[in-house]
């Protein structure tokens, strides 16, 4: 044990889960981290699928697709594509997961399927691989999990939960953490199955995001509270409420580069910042509520559906559902631009390096826009249905979306900047 013993992730006191975790990622070596995880001790263990019909009915979306500009579409599964994720290692791998109750991992290059994750009992709305792209795990809506090695094509673990609101792995450990319905937030070492508990506090844990230190996790609740948690003695650092948190359930957060900021949306139509280290609400973004497409309220509809922070310039990008990107400066919190999408936006994404943030949506397109200038960049079409996620790999040559239509699509992004 070296001298950063006192950081160690605790469980229950004396026993613990891992060796402190510098997340110094040019420091870390992924071989001296998996010799330290070797004599860790546990205690042995005894996103909805909602309303996605979209703005027109499929039948009027199909008839309207006459592009398509993918390089490439994944058509095996039988159902809606609910989630896809890259590996993080290459990027060449993709995983999604469907109302089919499957999720596949395939190549990118090709589609070549190279492991079918089966078993499921209900939707799988979660996929996603470990941060050495050695596992994936995949969990459906019931609760279902299950942990596959990639290499070998083999299922390594599995467990069942209450019905499962969200999913995560730990950024440099074989540890997984999960949000559920009864609001029980579950944390496993992989694949002993060695499990811990944050105590519920009796709501749904409806989004969460391990910070980049590895030892603190970000939760948001349906009663509008976030908390920050300890991972080492599994309790609460900070919760923040009434005033500070918000008036309705949490959709979505994310947290900046350095974990020292997380950004938090939700249905109250709020986009919140709040410092981890103090437990403090530092920030406040709305823009005024619109009516969304087919909707009576206008306040519960426009709610924040996605949000994100830049990387290189001091702006966050918050992401609302009647179709409004705003894009807000982090440090004067001034609205620069609005962004008008026809409808819904469903999920944004910055790109690792530069300005450009990118949007799916319920009308089915795929969008970049320059927030320097709060220009639209390009636009992709092709799928028949509302796209439900998508993912852009490093380098921002390519996205991989998931879409109502049981399709899931991968678009070159290569432009003339580039």
């Amino acid at each position: 044990m070296d001298n950063t013993q006192e950081n160690a992730i605790e469980l229950h006191g004396d026993e613990e889960i891992i060796e402190v975790i510098d997340l110094n990622q040019a420091e870390l070596d992924p071989d001296d981290l998996a010799d330290e995880l070797e004599d860790v001790e546990f205690e042995d263990a005894g996103n909805p699928e909602g309303d996605n019909e979209g703005w027109e009915t499929e039948d009027e979306m199909e008839a309207e697709v006459e592009q398509d500009d993918s390089e490439l579409t994944f058509s095996r599964h039988t159902g809606s594509v609910f989630c896809v994720s890259l590996d993080p290692a290459t990027n060449s791998l993709a995983v999604t997961g469907g109302e089919d109750d499957k999720a596949y991992v395939w190549r990118v290059s090709d589609g070549e399927v190279l492991l079918e994750c089966t078993g499921h009992k209900d939707s799988v709305t979660c996929a996603m691989f470990s941060h050495d792209s050695s596992m994936v795990a995949s969990g459906d809506m019931s609760g279902m999990i299950k942990v596959w090695k990639v290499q070998t094509k083999e299922e390594i673990w599995s467990f069942e939960v209450g019905d499962l609101e969200w999913m995560e792995w730990h950024p440099c450990a074989p540890v997984l953490l999960a949000g559920t319905n009864d609001g029980s937030v579950w944390m496993w070492k992989i694949p002993g199955g060695d499990c811990k508990t944050l105590q519920s506090p009796a709501c749904q844990a409806t989004t969460g995001k391990i910070l980049p230190d590895g030892k603190r996790a970000v939760v948001g609740y349906e009663d509008g509270t976030v908390r920050v948690w300890d991972l080492k003695h599994g309790n609460t650092t900070h919760v923040i409420k009434g005033a500070d948190g918000h008036q309705g359930a949490l959709t979505c957060l994310v947290c900046n580069k350095d974990g020292s900021l997380v950004l938090t949306g939700s249905v109250d139509g709020c986009a919140k910042l709040i410092n981890t280290s103090t437990g403090k609400m530092v920030g406040v973004f709305s823009v005024e509520g619109g009516k969304a497409k087919g909707s009576d309220h206008e306040k519960e509809s426009n709610s924040v559906e996605s949000v994100g922070f830049c990387n290189i310039l001091p702006l966050i990008a918050v992401a609302y559902l009647d179709g409004t990107l705003a894009i807000y400066d982090l440090s004067t919190q001034a609205l620069r631009h609005k962004c008008h999408h026809g409808a819904g936006i469903v999920h944004l994404q910055w790109e690792e390096s530069s300005s450009v943030v990118s949007t799916c949506s319920l009308d089915g397109a795929l969008r970049l826009w320059d927030a320097r200038s709060g220009n639209l960049v390009s636009e992709y079409h092709g799928h028949a249905a509302e796209i439900l996620d998508f993912a852009v790999n490093r380098e921002a040559t390519f996205a991989i979306t998931a879409s109502g239509d049981n399709q899931a699509k991968v678009f070159c992004l290569q432009r003339p900047d580039r």
